[in-house]
């Protein structure tokens, strides 16, 4: 029995068949390049899914780690903790959002969100209650926030589902949006500005402006999902900042731990002041280390230079991918370093991702037939090539 099938039979009796893994186990990771059981080498494009923004075995994330760790790890939420305080000026700098909470997963956050965005009308005495989202949205995997996400598979089996939630309009289309939003009931509009497994499709501008002036108008809230899009993915630290809008309420995750568990909602003053002690709360959330751990990351993201590399790499990669010149990669799309690359529907995209493995390349499916492109934020142009031109090599093959 090789290590990879020693590791594959206890996974399978083990643990929850709630995943479809490829025949892969991964047991270390230097840069962007990843080492599996049997010593086989890849360069990661998937990350995590956007989560390793700086890679593997990094040293401002192993070294924020250890020193942390050897100092506190967690002590509960009935203290004071610098780190907390420390990472939430860090994360809210730059924008008119001045509080945040912390989680551990960006469904966390997204409920945090819903039960702030309830809360704040609750207070008010307004009987403003529902949140409206977008199809093919994904929000999270709690029931809330399954329900909010705008695709049936993900929901569908979990009826009677949470009221309030789930009524969907279609993405980047403005009349429908502002029909939904012409209902008293209506507390928020929850919007992913690049939606992430809905296929890497971003919002217009226009959309998002108008998604701003309705809600404004409504005496609505206005929430903004970053749970892919945050922590210096597009180039910017917070894809919002593309569109010059001032949300109400974002979140985040992935990115802004690096790969330590964390979350965040921030909101602004009046949004945030709905909140009093024992409305809500987490074990985990805000530990000492978790806060730590993504502190060095979020400065080294803003200022070690990965935001610009981002927006060049991002750049770069999208138009490698588009000179491959396949007519089936019917668009390459999205910002910064979270690009899409969708495959016309006569060619199965994990046909090619599964070709891709075999040439030492991580990357996955998300949407509608669409290859995600995902990468650490210090992926270098030399990677980008061999990517691209295997991924070229590929094609040829099918």
């Amino acid at each position: 029995m090789t290590e990879f099938e020693r590791i594959k039979k206890q996974d399978n009796e083990y643990f929850m068949n709630v995943y479809a893994p490829y025949d892969i186990a991964f047991v270390s990771g230097d840069g962007c390049t990843l080492t599996d059981s049997e010593g086989k080498k890849y360069v990661d494009f998937l990350g995590g899914i956007a989560v390793n923004a700086l890679g593997y075995n990094h040293p401002v994330f192993v070294n924020a780690i250890t020193e942390q760790s050897k100092k506190l790890s967690l002590i509960s939420n009935y203290f004071y903790s610098e780190q907390r305080g420390l990472l939430a000026k860090e994360l809210i700098k730059g924008t008119k959002l001045k509080k945040a909470f912390f989680g551990n997963s960006g469904a966390e956050a997204n409920e945090c969100a819903i039960k702030l965005a309830r809360k704040y009308f609750f207070v008010k005495g307004q009987q403003k209650f529902k949140i409206i989202t977008a199809a093919d949205s994904f929000h999270g995997r709690t029931l809330a926030t399954v329900t909010a996400t705008g695709q049936p598979k993900y929901n569908l089996a979990y009826v009677p589902l949470p009221a309030g939630l789930g009524d969907y309009v279609p993405y980047n289309d403005i009349k429908a949006l502002e029909t939904a939003l012409n209902d008293p009931t209506v507390a928020a509009f929850m919007i992913e500005v690049i939606q992430g497994e809905g296929g890497i499709c971003p919002a217009t501008q226009e959309y998002v402006t108008a998604a701003r002036k309705i809600t404004h108008k409504n005496g609505q809230l206005l929430i903004i999902d970053e749970i892919q899009t945050g922590g210096g993915r597009t180039g910017k630290f917070w894809a919002f900042e593309h569109f010059g809008v001032d949300p109400d309420i974002i979140t985040a995750a992935k990115a802004i731990g690096g790969g330590f568990p964390i979350s965040a909602c921030l909101a602004t003053d009046e949004v945030a002041a709905a909140f009093v002690p024992g409305d809500h709360g987490t074990t985990f959330g805000a530990a000492p280390l978790a806060c730590g751990v993504s502190l060095a990351v979020v400065k080294e993201i803003r200022y070690g230079g990965l935001l610009e590399n981002a927006e060049k790499r991002g750049a770069y990669l999208a138009e490698k991918l588009t000179s491959i010149g396949d007519p089936r990669i019917k668009t390459v799309r999205g910002k910064g370093l979270l690009l899409g690359a969708e495959i016309d529907a006569s060619l199965p995209a994990k046909q090619i991702v599964l070709k891709m493995f075999e040439e030492g390349y991580v990357l996955n499916v998300c949407g509608h037939n669409v290859l995600r492109f995902v990468p650490p934020l210090i992926i270098s142009e030399k990677q980008i090539d061999s990517m691209t031109a295997a991924l070229k090599r590929v094609l040829k093959t099918l």
